[in-house]
């Protein structure tokens, strides 16, 4: 359950563009729930030309597709089914899983294994996953035993067969998976010849194209405190993915300290340094979600430098003791409101 942050979707339209003429476009809305989430999809259609109704049940049902496939909380998804298997040999998986065992393992490589997508086994340790253990710190004994399972380099892709090197691996795409379900349905709107849309998955979010009045569409980057829901930073990302991580949503206190659900796959822990949200602007809401999450586990030092070395389009929220401290790559600055 990593991206429970909401980039919340600006109403003010962006000055200053040019509205469009043609006054037979409107904007439909659409929404339903999905991987634990809610999700909310803005199309710009010509008036009558696309059944509504037809186009939900298509949607419902790819996402009903990828929750079957990524779930950890269905217990006969094709996923569940993998981490339920003790066998070491090869099984065939799905187009849709391959794809993002794929960019999970290429985004864990390149995060040098910052984003782990094995780490499940001490995200269930620590309460966060669909095990709902006691929010308590769990002792040393049973961290180490928990990192014995764990480890990227312990899952085998060639090409569409999967394996595990180790019979107790646990895979957790919740890192990723909802950015593949947005991408999933940008595509599928895509392939109705829908071009201007806002497709919006538990705050990961993929935009194109303009609103039905012919602007820009704005998002905004939410303000990191758990007191209230407020607008840190508008940005307007044009024909791009958002995605933000953070770390105060989710968590638990106990003995007078904060736990985060972001886990160090190093340490086992969670994260524990003053970076608190991460967003990235990406083409794909999938990458962009991983990315988020391995820049929130590298702390606003490392991550601030990875980015700007790997080219990434990244906007970082530090705590400081005068309030939060905001900064942002190059890349990201021609996306600033």
């Amino acid at each position: 359950m990593k991206n429970l942050i909401l980039i919340i979707v600006v109403l003010t339209l962006l000055s200053g563009c040019f509205p469009s003429k043609n006054l037979d476009k409107k904007e439909v809305l659409l929404q339903g729930r999905t991987m634990g989430t809610t999700y909310s999809i803005k199309v710009i259609i010509e008036h009558d030309s696309v059944n509504t109704q037809l186009l939900q049940k298509d949607i419902d049902k790819a996402l009903a597709n990828i929750n079957q496939e990524m779930s950890t909380y269905i217990t006969d998804s094709e996923l569940s089914r993998f981490n339920q298997s003790t066998s070491l040999e090869p099984v065939t998986i799905s187009k849709g899983l391959t794809r993002v065992i794929k960019e999970s393992l290429r985004l864990g490589k390149l995060s040098q294994g910052k984003l782990d997508v094995t780490v499940g086994p001490l995200v269930n340790l620590w309460g966060f996953g669909p095990n709902y253990l006691p929010e308590k710190e769990p002792t040393e004994a049973l961290l180490n035993k928990a990192k014995t399972a764990v480890g990227i380099h312990h899952l085998v892709l060639k090409g569409n067969k999967l394996s595990k090197k180790i019979p107790n691996l646990y895979v957790d795409l919740s890192t990723i998976a909802k950015g593949y379900g947005v991408d999933f349905i940008a595509e599928l709107l895509e392939s109705k010849g829908l071009h201007n849309y806002l497709v919006e998955i538990g705050g990961e979010m993929r935009l194109k194209g303009f609103k039905h009045t012919g602007e820009l569409w704005v998002a905004a980057i939410e303000k990191p405190i758990t007191t209230e829901r407020a607008v840190q930073q508008a940005i307007v990302p044009k024909d791009n993915a958002v995605a933000t991580s953070g770390d105060y949503r989710i968590y638990f206190e106990s003995g007078g300290q904060r736990f985060s659900h972001i886990i160090d796959p190093a340490t086992g822990k969670p994260i524990n340094h003053k970076l608190v949200s991460v967003t990235v602007i990406h083409p794909s809401s999938m990458t962009a979600d991983g990315l988020s999450t391995a820049l929130m586990v590298m702390g606003e030092k490392e991550a601030l430098a990875f980015a700007e070395k790997n080219d990434i389009a990244a906007y970082f929220i530090s705590k400081s003791e005068n309030g939060f401290v905001e900064q942002s790559t190059v890349k990201f600055a021609q996306y600033l409101k």
